[in-house]
């Protein structure tokens, strides 16, 4: 099995017999991770957590293939990715264009181009 430096593997009998400590005679995580030689009593908790979930799947390599790893796949093709942004772009610049047409609109309302002079 592959794993990081350092990381040890732990046979499926012993996680079983950890579970079995945990369920059937109630010891705490701490006391089995020190009866059976286990590092972290963390660890202990995750084989729970994991067989609650999974029942009798519980260490079987079905349950780490359902697990998600890695980067997740892309969501569409890259040229119906680009032809969606260039329609989005196209309606934000038609958008724009109409607003600064309001805008332009607005601060022309009520005022003349030309100011008020007395002839006399």
């Amino acid at each position: 099995m592959a794993g990081r430096k350092g990381m040890k593997h732990y046979p499926l009998a012993l996680k079983l017999e950890a579970v079995r400590l945990h369920q059937e005679e109630g010891k705490p995580y701490a006391e089995i991770a020190r009866q059976l030689g286990i590092r972290d009593r963390k660890r202990v908790e995750k084989w729970m957590r994991e067989y609650r979930q999974a029942g009798a799947a519980f260490g079987r390599e079905e349950l780490h293939k359902k697990q998600k790893r890695g980067r997740p796949p892309k969501r569409e093709n890259t040229a119906v990715y680009i032809a969606r942004l260039e329609m989005e772009n196209d309606l934000l610049k038609k958008f724009h264009a109409e607003l600064r047409k309001l805008e332009f609109a607005k601060r022309n309302t009520g005022s003349s181009t030309t100011k008020e002079r007395t002839t006399k």
